[in-house]
């Protein structure tokens, strides 16, 4: 974050100084005080069962030296009405600031957001200095933190744009209009909220309309939802994806013992070849998808292809590793939707090894589409391993469709108790679910 006084950022949100007015900001703004850094801002929200505010003193020991909330603390702060207006208005004031020599792209789709964010942030910071998304906070809160954290060197920021209704990302580029916008696809991820599947495209739309002029929508030439929305920019489009006429094109896909991805990468004028650290066919058309954003932002193919080779994935994405007693786990659980789910199961069944064994739990907010979704999900894995634990009473349609292959459990105690007791060595485990499913205590207690 670029250094501001209290008095400065007061200015900014028609807020207050109550404290020191000496005070300045130059560190990242944090939600939680115990993750503040040296010289940080806490930003202090009064909820319905917690106070913020009354963490004040906990940021402080961490090491921010100001709050931004609705009341007076124990550190400096500047009061303002509302906080989450004020965060997002001094976000926009902070990225306007740098804006002469900041590229800014978002990427959003119904599913492979934080992973493409990842990559592309790994090829980009190998040009020049890059700020992206940390994990997937892609919210209203989520993006003007990460905003927040550009500062004087920073050249490109990757912002990672998610949307749970149409507008969601219409107020986001409001407070960060784009250089470069990335779609991925329109799958059934908020369907429960949206309503449609076309209301999700038009949400997702939204990025390509927040652009500012002349520039460069980043489209799946794979999903007809997404390619459709060329007309909604007059700037310049590129295409990513396996078919003939996508600006960058994959090709010659091949995968590993372990399921790793090595394929060609094709523009109009060059060819190079790319070979991942992760897990999951599917994760080369985000690569692709990268590689276009990186293009558009000036890097080369070679250049942005020779990246790829060493990136890395935020945790709980289709993590792969060794655990007790000669068993593979494959940890994907941090979110999850249909197609997601899908190609996590196809990851696990490209992985070599004895049995393959998944567990599934809920995938959220798909709303009338549930139990079919479950059921179809329950389906497409007993194609491809060889036990399904499905876990919990809210994914029986899951286990229905999974047929004789499944195993319920009735939670995650459960779960790690039954693959306790029958994992054996050369297992592959894959561990799936919608986070509010939290199939991450099954992960950690297996490893």
């Amino acid at each position: 974050m670029i250094p501001l006084s209290l008095e400065a950022i007061a200015a900014v949100v028609g807020g207050t100084v109550e404290g020191d007015h000496t005070v300045t900001v130059t560190a990242p703004a944090v939600l939680d005080g115990r993750q503040a850094e040296p010289g940080g801002l806490f930003v202090a929200f009064a909820g319905e069962h917690v106070d913020g505010h009354d963490y004040a003193g906990q940021a402080g020991q961490a090491g921010a030296v100001a709050v931004l909330g609705s009341r007076p603390t124990a550190l400096p702060t500047v009061v303002v009405e509302d906080a989450r207006t004020a965060l997002q208005a001094l976000a926009a004031d902070v990225v306007a600031r740098l804006r002469e020599r900041l590229t800014l792209v978002g990427v959003t789709g119904s599913q492979g957001k934080t992973s493409t964010k990842d990559l592309l942030a790994a090829v980009l910071s190998s040009a020049a200095p890059t700020i992206a998304t940390k994990g997937n906070l892609n919210n209203e809160l989520g993006v003007p933190l990460t905003m927040l954290r550009a500062g004087a060197a920073t050249r490109f920021l990757v912002v990672e744009m998610g949307a749970r209704r149409i507008g969601d990302l219409a107020k986001l580029t409001d407070l960060v209009p784009l250089d470069v916008a990335v779609v991925l696809n329109v799958g059934e991820a908020h369907l429960g909220v949206f309503g449609s599947r076309a209301a999700i495209a038009e949400g997702k739309g939204e990025l390509v309309r927040g652009l500012v002029p002349g520039g460069t929508a980043i489209l799946n030439a794979d999903d007809p939802r997404v390619v459709a929305m060329r007309s909604l920019t007059d700037g310049p489009v590129l295409t990513f994806g396996h078919a003939e006429d996508a600006d960058v094109r994959v090709r010659d896909l091949t995968l590993d013992r372990l399921g790793r991805p090595s394929f060609t990468l094709r523009t109009a004028d060059a060819t190079a070849r790319v070979k991942l650290p992760i897990v999951g066919a599917h994760q080369a058309l985000n690569a692709a998808a990268a590689v276009a954003a990186a293009l558009s932002a000036g890097l080369t193919l070679d250049a942005a292809a020779a990246t790829l080779a060493t990136a890395s994935l935020t945790r709980w994405r289709l993590e792969l590793r060794d655990i007790a007693g000669g068993v593979t786990l494959l940890n994907d659980s941090y979110n999850a939707s249909p197609g997601s789910t899908r190609a996590a199961l196809d990851a696990l069944a490209a992985i070599e090894g004895g049995r393959r064994v998944a567990v599934l739990g809920q995938m959220l907010e798909l709303g009338d589409e549930s139990e079919a979704e479950h059921r179809a999900v329950g389906e497409y894995a007993a194609a491809r391993a060889d036990v399904v634990v499905t876990v919990g009473e809210a994914v029986r349609p899951l286990a229905v469709g999974a047929g004789e292959r499944a195993v319920a459990v009735a939670d995650n105690g459960a779960a790690v108790d039954w693959l306790r007791g029958h994992l054996a060595p050369g297992d592959v485990v894959l561990v799936k679910a919608s986070r509010g499913a939290r199939l991450d205590e099954v992960a950690a207690a297996l490893s």
